[in-house]
């Protein structure tokens, strides 16, 4: 579908209700490249033949910052047009024989600051080409239902691009004259112009051969710039891993030669997953014990998986057109997601990924569900489809998949995924194709008998809100649990249809004993977690033979993406944290009582109390630092307060700052009243042995640098100088940049004078270390500000001789991490992170529109802010919305926000 543009406004919405066929397929493409970044000259060879499904039209190719130079229909001149950025060919033969078109055209990569299409990234070429960047590089049919086989000739200077890399496999190279010199690629698979790339540059690459359960033998490769070569161990592991799950899992086998995976520093999303050339973020390639922490490395077996995965969900089956997006992104999300549970050795591992992932969606996901930019997982429209890569399409469509998985069953997920690949494998199809393979599947379960209305996950934006009340009956011995769903309006959806909402629950007694679950009709009861079904706007469950009044425990494992209203009391919330056998209501147990206390502090009149934490409330959380049986990481989650974002989100009305002045004094009352339960986990859980990226050792990690930073708050107003010290020395002392970053944070969160020598000394250490200054530039932008001292700080951060604005993983490590993840620092009284905001917006909209929109959408939540911070955001918007040539990018973004 290609996009027309008013001359003065935004792009024409595309609808999801307009989609056609194309007129022409197109079966072959042969591209031959001759790389310069000045000038790269592209032929364009395709045989077309017409779509005999749709009538006669003209052909329409996409194209964007092109030099077109030649077109030949079967070999002879043809008459052709422009329309905006079209090129159109109306009289091409009538009849049904293929058509031969040649296309050459020259490009300019060194000027692409875009970073869409074919640009240039310290020395080497790249190409992004997700969602609608190979219009970039050629004039094309450039949508996903448009499926080739591609045949690619490279050819550049061998000094300076002595690597050629393109998809599939390498069929040959060889010398040209004048020190250059060729390779040539043939992608064995068809595949959607989405999916094409190619690199050329001076790199290296760790190998290794692998054999596969069939036999078939693979070479895998992770190329990078000379020099991190010992940052790539961690990537290639991960990539094996990644092989052998998704053959033992859904038995999925690499399907060619060679799995390439590339990383560059220039790159506006995470990574992409081009038929056997991943072009990556360095973010998710690169690591060491000595250049990245825990979470690092944990993300690159992630993202790694992520983007392998793809290989068959998203590649081999791919997106019908671009509403269809989740059917690759939020089954994938889900795949990666439960590949690293699978990796996870003891259950508890398992439980603390799963409130990794949840804590994502809450605080990213939910808040884009209530806010200006909210859509289905499978949108109805759009004007940039940049703008619709979001936590909705990725993160809420993978829960999608999870209930999915939970109405069949594990086993028949794998079935409905055989299915799936044997209906419709190399073809473009749609959300309701996989979600029918689904269901076919499993002819028997919850989601064949449900199928229409679970569907209205795709279809309706929101976040349902499910309301538990129970009534216990002691003359009956009965419990009755009523589940009530609801959801609010949203853009374009003012009536909500009930959701399918599985819900798995168990019940306990006042001592936190597991209790039998029996419904009236039951024969028997049942032991454990039982999922109910909700399907209506109102349902009950009458449990039988209980002798007293039970504690449910609630969406177990968050078995559905939903907000769950119950009016637990603190008592119930108590027994649920010392003894559900739930790990994940634990932990929300925790998150609930430390949540009730934030809100009452914030709603209360006069200043913020210094003490807003009670005497239950800190010996639950001391009972969980000491208890024998809870894993490291598992406790550093409960005893982290929910963020301030979190917080906001449960409010009507916004203050920021009181919100923040609440959560800190929360911090800090936690610090000092359980000092020495901080000292004591911090000597216990400070030497781990040699570095392993490991859960154990993870979380261990992960608890004495909450612990050490906890001990450093204390001492800030205590003015004891013992724990500073020591966390000074740990950081100089660390064996592994996870302890070091940990050492270095704690002095910087609870302001410590040693900060500022550390940070000298850390960005000394690391200064030609990009991702590691990513972390220096990032740690100072998200600080807790005190006194307003942060927006300084992020201003002589941006004057620092290491800044570099065109760089995206470099912009986001400060202004970002600011704007997005630092509301304390961001939404001051005198309206000067907005004025910020607005002017670093626009200043990046000049040259990189995505990562611009990115940032924009940090005052989506605008309107829940109270005075004087919500008429400020809205000037601050409106400004950005006045510049005339404004990107539709971010020109979508900023309308969608000012609407009523």
């Amino acid at each position: 579908m290609s996009l027309l543009r008013e001359a003065n406004g935004p792009t024409t919405a595309v609808r999801r209700e307009d989609y056609t066929a194309p007129a022409y397929w197109i079966d072959t493409v042969d591209l031959s490249f001759d790389l310069d970044p000045i000038k790269t000259r592209v032929l364009n060879k395709m045989r077309l033949r017409r779509n005999p499904d749709v009538a006669a039209q003209a052909l329409r190719l996409d194209g964007e910052d092109l030099n077109l130079a030649r077109v030949l229909v079967n070999g002879a001149g043809c008459s052709f047009k422009m329309d905006g950025n079209q090129l159109v060919l109306e009289n091409l033969p009538l009849d049904d024989a293929p058509i031969d078109l040649e296309i050459f055209t020259t490009c300019a990569p060194e000027k692409n600051t875009q970073l869409m299409g074919l640009y240039v990234s310290q020395g080497t070429f790249f190409t992004q080409c997700e969602a609608e960047g190979f219009r970039r590089i050629t004039y094309f049919l450039d949508r996903p239902d448009v499926m080739a086989s591609y045949t690619v000739t490279l050819r550049a200077d061998k000094k300076r691009y002595p690597v050629l890399l393109s998809n599939g496999n390498l069929v040959e190279e060889g010398t040209l004259p004048d020190g250059r010199h060729f390779a040539k690629w043939v992608d064995p698979h068809k595949k959607p112009c989405y999916l094409f790339a190619l690199v050329a540059g001076e790199l290296v690459a760790r190998e290794q051969r692998i054999t596969s359960r069939s036999g078939s033998e693979h070479l895998l490769q992770v190329y990078v710039r000379p020099g991190d070569m010992d940052k790539t161990e961690h990537a290639m592991n991960s990539l094996i891993a990644s092989v052998v799950w998704d053959e033992a899992r859904f038995g999925l086998p690499l399907d060619l030669e060679r799995f390439m995976i590339v990383a560059t520093a220039d790159f506006n999303m995470g990574a992409m997953e081009n038929k056997g050339l991943n072009i990556f973020n360095t973010k998710y390639v690169l690591a060491n014990s000595a250049t990245a922490t825990d979470t690092d490395f944990a993300n690159i077996e992630s993202v790694v998986g992520h983007e392998y995965f793809h290989n068959w969900t998203g590649n081999r089956i791919t997106c019908r057109d671009w509403f269809q997006l989740s059917l690759k992104e939020g089954l994938t999300v889900f795949r990666d997601q439960d590949f690293s549970m699978d990796l996870c050795a003891e259950p508890s591992a398992r439980a603390v990924k799963r409130i990794e992932d949840v804590r994502v969606l809450r605080t990213a996901q939910f808040p884009e569900d209530a806010g200006p930019m909210a859509h289905p997982v499978r949108p109805d429209s759009y004007v940039e489809i940049n703008n619709f890569y979001t936590v909705t399409i990725y993160e809420k469509g993978a829960e999608v998949v999870r209930m999915m998985q939970t109405l069949v069953g594990r086993t028949g997920f794998a079935a409905g995924m055989k299915l799936y690949f044997a209906r419709h494998d190399g073809q473009a199809v749609t959300c309701d194709d996989f979600a029918q393979a689904m269901a076919d599947a499993n002819p028997l379960s919850d989601l064949a008998r449900l199928l229409p209305q679970f569907k209205r996950w795709y279809s309706q934006a929101g976040t349902p809100h499910l309301r538990a009340e129970g009534v216990f009956d002691a003359a009956a011995r009965s419990y009755t649990l009523t589940l009530t769903q609801r959801c609010d309006p949203s853009p374009g959806q003012p009536v909500k249809q009930p959701f399918v909402i599985p819900v798995a629950l168990g019940l306990l007694d006042a001592n936190g004993t597991e209790l039998p679950l029996q419904l009236a009709h039951w024969s028997q009861p049942e032991t454990g977690t039982r999922t109910f079904v909700l399907t209506e706007a109102s349902e009950s469950f009458t449990f039988v033979n209980l002798d007293s009044e039970p504690v449910p425990s609630l969406l177990r494992g968050f078995s559905a993406p939903v907000v769950l209203d119950v009016d637990y009391s603190d008592a119930q919330l108590l027994g649920l944290l010392a003894h559900d056998i739930d790990p994940f209501n634990r932990w929300e147990a925790g998150q609930r009582l430390a949540l009730r206390r934030a809100l009452q502090a914030i709603q209360a009149q006069g200043p913020v109390p210094n003490d807003p934490l009670d005497a239950a409330y800190l010996a639950a959380m001391q009972a969980v630092l000491h208890h024998p049986a809870l894993d490291a990481a598992f406790k550093e989650l409960v005893l982290t307060l929910p963020s301030e974002t979190y917080i906001a989100e449960q409010l009507d009305v916004v203050d920021p700052q009181r919100i923040h002045a609440v959560r800190e004094a929360m911090r800090e009352q936690l610090a000092h009243a359980l000092h020495s339960d901080w000292a004591w986990a911090f000597e216990t859980h400070k030497n781990n042995g040699a570095y392993r990226p490991d859960p154990i050792g993870t979380g261990r990690r992960a608890l004495a640098g909450m612990a050490l930073t906890m001990l450093c708050l204390t001492a800030r107003s205590s003015g004891d100088t013992v724990w500073p010290g020591k966390a000074y020395q740990r950081f100089k002392d660390a064996g592994n940049m996870t302890d070091r970053f940990n050492a270095l944070s704690a002095l910087v969160v609870s302001g410590q004078p040693l900060a500022q020598d550390a940070l000298s000394r850390f960005h000394s250490m690391f200064r030609h270390e990009a991702l590691v200054i990513d972390k220096w530039f990032a740690l100072q932008a998200s600080a807790p500000d005190r006194d307003g001292n942060v927006l300084p700080a992020v201003h002589q951060l941006l004057a620092h001789p290491d800044f570099n604005l065109r760089n995206p993983n470099r912009a986001r490590s400060v202004i970002f991490s600011y704007c997005s993840a630092n509301p304390g620092g961001f939404h001051r009284p005198d309206a000067a992170g907005y004025k910020f905001w607005s002017e670093r917006v626009i200043e990046l909209d000049g040259f990189n529109p995505q990562v611009a929109a990115r940032l924009a959408r940090a005052l989506d939540r605008w309107k829940k802010l109270d005075e004087p911070y919500r008429s400020a955001a809205r000037e601050a918007i409106a400004r950005v919305a006045a510049k005339p040539d404004l990107s539709n990018d971010v020109r979508e973004v900023v309308t969608r926000s000012l609407a009523d």
